[in-house]
């Protein structure tokens, strides 16, 4: 089983109503909280019709990036690292979900300061971890994560993500064990050498962002000629609504932690 796209479980949190005052690179506007609950839903749905038996955690009305859990940890075959968000308003995402994980992983680690790792700057290769550096991920917390997984037989690679990019899965994501959607214009920075690169097409690069669960490619609806790539290569796509998550920079990796828990 390829670890890096099959999955038994995948941890969600229910959308907080604060989630109108989450963080955005850009202000266009705040989410329509019904609309997420919406998309939220169809989200576990398509989850589940992936094969994924979902755990749907409590909404935090103290965090309003809560519903974002993939920033706060790493979940790996064997163990789990608890990540370090840089925002300082975030860092207690990370304490309200360590008690869940450390039931369902035996080993638990942890980025400590002045390190910071979010799950979004994180891709899971076959190979190889690639960690974009950004202004949510520095250096010194991909050390102490290449330190962590390093002796559990896991190879990290530093890259960078252009500045104009917020977290290095905003532009790509891994669909197979060699094989990376991607735009053209994080593909051109050199990052994806060696892999197989399909990219989304031009004025779709919001669509970079899809998960790969087992036999399926969940993506954001509204982006057909993206679709139309996949399903090109023989991928089957299932598409989600994401228009209120994409107001905070969210997209469909965000939103869940997906493991293997066999």
């Amino acid at each position: 089983m390829d670890y890096t796209y099959q999955f038994t479980h995948a941890i969600v949190r229910q959308p907080a109503k604060s989630i109108i005052k989450g963080l955005r690179a850009v202000d266009v506007g705040s989410p329509d909280y019904s609309q997420m609950i919406s998309d939220h839903e169809d989200y576990i749905e398509a989850l589940t019709f992936a094969g994924v038996e979902v755990i749907n955690l409590t909404a935090l009305e103290k965090f309003p990036d809560g519903q974002f859990v993939e920033d706060t940890a790493l979940c790996l075959p064997k163990a789990t690292v608890l990540l370090r968000p840089s925002a300082p308003s975030r860092l207690g995402e990370v304490n309200e979900i360590a008690s869940k994980l450390r039931k369902l992983f035996k080993e638990v680690f942890e980025i400590e300061e002045p390190g910071y790792v979010e799950g979004g700057d994180i891709l899971v290769a076959s190979k190889e971890i690639l960690v974009g550096r950004s202004a949510r991920t520095n250096t010194r917390g991909i050390n102490q994560l290449s330190e962590i997984v390093t002796p559990l037989g896991h190879v990290v690679r530093e890259v960078v993500t252009p500045p104009e990019i917020l977290h290095f899965k905003t532009d790509c994501s891994l669909l197979g064990p060699n094989e990376i959607l991607s735009t053209e214009r994080l593909q051109s920075s050199g990052c994806f050498d060696g892999y197989q690169v399909i990219n989304v097409a031009d004025g779709e690069e919001a669509a970079a962002n899809v998960i790969r669960v087992n036999d399926y490619v969940i993506m954001p609806a509204g982006f057909p000629k993206t679709k139309a790539i996949l399903e090109n290569h023989g991928y089957k796509v299932k598409t989600i609504n994401n228009s209120e998550c994409a107001k905070l920079d969210g997209g469909m990796s965000c939103l869940s932690l997906r493991m293997n828990l066999i």
